[in-house]
């Protein structure tokens, strides 16, 4: 009975050891937070909460190595921000992510917020990696510390504009622009492409991020005769606009870049989405070196599929995370630095920056809708690399 007890009372003293230590452990740790921004709510939240997704499974990953930094244990933090899609909450919401000292930053979603959030990290010297803002002027204003993980519009707007005329040989081309940073900036682009490919733009059109009725700018189109219909616009609005064309029996390819490519449109646009084509940056999930196991684990995580852009903010935040480990540091000045300069093997490729801070050498994927379901056509721009080990 003795030798019981006496078992019992080192086991129990051992599991108070191992618990208080793991206490200290804790109570050691130095939280760095990094923020995520973007729509959490509204017509576009599913994919908001895909980038948070994403960018959550990356600090998980970081946290279940216990990382160091400068020989002390930290773990990292997701502090989030609803920029409702929204350029003057997106402002408010970067005052108010730097004024919580996070330490960089991964966002904003679309173009129209990063452009102006990125002024308020600027001043405040903190990095912010885009995950999917593809609009060039977000890293054409001169600051040193914006950076994206994706391909801009100049170049997706002058593949798409080349494939319009040398694949698709489009003779009679017509333009929907919704005005917005992003869909204003890849149709004038677009057109570029076109125009250097040798093709006819016959028609520009403007509407706005909010339209649903296109009824009016199609008739005006049709009176055109074009053989495809490019849209400077996202799902959302590509959907009502492809089931408006088969109602007027406009008869031209619908083609897209950037915006297009998601569940929400399949659904929204159904059997009429058919033929549908777009070019996405970057390459599709099961081509990424590392898509394959991302989508398992984000399954397993949160047990529904991926949106869209998850791989792109799980890059964005883990980049973040190697740049405190390669400056062995939180000081955003010296994380700065340290992303100019890194080479890092991704889930979705290799990440490199530019001077202006846009990834190296960037892939575009054209998709095409059939039988309700996006097919990959063909992958453009990078080579498969892999960081020098």
């Amino acid at each position: 009975m003795k030798n019981r007890h006496s078992a019992l009372f080192a086991a129990l003293t051992l599991a108070f050891t191992l618990g208080s230590n793991e206490a200290a452990h804790a109570q050691n740790e130095h939280v760095v937070l990094i923020g995520l921004a973007g729509p959490l709510t509204g017509p576009s939240a599913r994919t908001g909460k895909d980038l948070q997704n994403g960018a959550q499974l990356a600090l998980d990953d970081a946290n279940s190595k216990h990382p160091t930094i400068d020989g002390k244990p930290v773990v990292y933090k997701l502090v989030t921000a609803d920029d409702q899609a929204d350029p003057r909450t997106a402002v408010t919401v970067a005052q108010d992510l730097v004024d919580r000292h996070v330490i960089g930053m991964v966002g904003h979603w679309n173009t129209g917020c990063s452009v102006p959030a990125s002024k308020v990290y600027h001043d405040a010297g903190i990095p912010e990696i885009a995950p999917v803002s593809t609009g060039h002027q977000y890293t054409l204003q001169g600051y040193n510390n914006t950076f994206r993980i994706i391909g801009h519009d100049d170049i997706g707007g002058a593949y798409t504009g080349a494939y319009a005329v040398n694949t698709l040989k489009a003779k009679r081309i017509a333009v929907i622009d919704d005005r917005t940073a992003f869909g204003s900036g890849l149709a004038t682009q677009f057109i570029k492409g076109v125009q250097n490919n040798g093709g006819t733009v016959v028609d520009h059109q403007y509407v706005d991020d909010k339209t649903t009725d296109f009824s009016g700018v199609l008739t005006e189109i049709k009176s055109k005769n074009p053989d495809l219909i490019f849209l400077g616009g996202v799902d959302v609005e590509a959907a009502p606009l492809v089931r408006r064309m088969h109602q007027l029996q406009i008869h031209a390819t619908l083609l897209g870049a950037g915006g297009f490519v998601s569940p929400t449109f399949l659904k929204l646009a159904g059997a009429d989405g058919d033929g549908v084509t777009a070019l996405d940056p970057g390459r599709p999930l099961r081509g990424m070196p590392g898509g394959e196991a991302f989508d398992k684990q984000y399954e397993a995580r949160y047990h529904q599929p991926i949106e869209l852009y998850a791989p792109f903010a799980y890059d964005a935040a883990a980049t973040l995370i190697a740049a405190t480990q390669q400056a062995n540091s939180t000081d955003p000045a010296k994380l700065v630095t340290a992303l100019h300069s890194i080479h890092r093997d991704g889930v979705t490729g290799l990440i490199s920056f530019d001077d202006q801070g846009n990834l190296n050498n960037p892939a575009y994927t054209i998709y095409q809708v059939h039988k309700g379901a996006w097919a990959v056509v063909d992958v453009i721009g990078n080579s498969q690399q892999t960081a020098a080990k």
